[in-house]
């Protein structure tokens, strides 16, 4: 078994001689199987406690950058910080960078400032746009690595993506939508805060080829651009029920959902079925007040978590541990909310 340490190490760790690890190591026999599984394990937890020793002393400085609505942002920032525990010893210092809406080339310039200044990892949720993937390609030849977060970059030279599989995600939310809607016949209102954001983009095309096998009769209304900003949600919304009489349900893939009831309730319409996207403070609200019938929740703290571990691979300080799998997609109902989210009372 190949590792780097003396064997006298290896003794102290194991609470065994140095004489019998040596037998061990060198295949001399003699040895009792349980006393060599003792000095393998002994070599693993030095390998673990190495790790710690060579992260322990360092501070990681990463940059956060984001195009998105600020309530997704503060449960971003909030995600973080409540995982910085976790990541102990290593220290994590974040610089954020969040607007709400920007044309390309500011969120570009934020990038090759970056690039310019330096930092140890970037996290970044932008707009899946060739300037945007081609200022990733000047962060990595900085040597400054790229996360995608939520939404990916699969044209950039980005070092991973965190977040949900969302064809899988738009997937859920027809087969859910469907379920309840059953045989009441009626549209669905489809909501995309961009177009050129991946994220949504791969829900919508799972969202409709899923409705398309269960319910291909149904017709789906897209309202789009609104960078899931109020105001602009609320009038493309408004607009869209008065020219169709008969949507019933919605299906949100990028947020204003408060905007988006708040226009059903202007035209004195109900909607039946409304599937939305994350645990921020809005949909938590909704949900308890039963005007969502489902989130489609993903751990947002595990994704900020294994993203800032990515970026400490990155910079080796932590062992390689492979591609990230996509995060878990969990269906939260006014039941099943988190323990930090109290669930609303029954009604008679």
């Amino acid at each position: 078994m190949r590792h780097p340490y003396p064997i006298r190490e290896i003794a102290r760790q194991a609470g065994l001689s140095t004489a019998t690890v040596d037998r061990v190591l060198n295949d001399r026999g003699n040895v009792r199987e349980s006393t060599i599984r003792e000095v393998h394990q002994a070599i693993k937890d030095l390998d673990r406690q190495q790790t710690q020793v060579r992260i322990g002393s360092r501070t990681f400085m990463i940059d956060i950058v984001m195009q998105t609505p600020e309530r997704f942002s503060t449960a971003v920032r909030e995600a973080l910080e409540a995982e910085l525990p976790s990541l102990q010893p290593a220290v994590v210092r974040s610089r954020f960078h969040f607007r709400e809406t920007c044309p390309p080339g500011e969120l570009i310039g934020t990038l090759d400032k970056i690039a310019k200044r330096g930092s140890q990892g970037v996290l970044l949720k932008a707009p899946d746009v060739p300037e945007v993937a081609a200022a990733v390609g000047r962060l990595v030849a900085a040597d400054i690595p790229v996360v995608t977060l939520v939404t990916d970059l699969p044209h950039s030279p980005r070092l991973a993506y965190v977040g949900i599989d969302n064809r899988a995600a738009g997937a859920t939310a027809a087969y859910l939508l469907q379920q309840w809607l059953g045989d009441r016949p009626g549209n669905v209102l489809t909501t995309i805060s961009r177009g050129s954001f991946r994220g949504e983009e791969e829900r919508d095309m799972g969202f409709r080829s899923a409705m398309r096998l269960a319910e291909p009769k149904r017709s789906l209304v897209e309202v789009t651009d609104s960078d899931g900003l109020d105001a602009t949600q609320r009038e493309l919304v408004l607009e869209a029920l008065q020219r169709d009489e008969d949507i019933v349900a919605v299906y949100s893939m990028g947020g204003g959902n408060l905007a988006t009831l708040d226009a059903f309730d202007a035209l004195g319409r109900s909607c039946a079925v409304f599937i939305a996207h994350d645990l921020d403070h809005d949909n938590t609200r909704l949900l308890r007040e039963r005007r969502l019938s489902a989130v489609l929740h993903h751990d947002l703290r595990q994704d900020m978590r294994r993203a800032c571990q990515t970026i400490m691979r990155a910079n080796k300080a932590l062992p390689d541990g492979g591609s990230p799998l996509p995060s878990a997609i969990q269906v939260v109902t006014p039941f099943n909310l988190p323990p930090d989210a109290s669930p609303a009372p029954l009604t008679a």
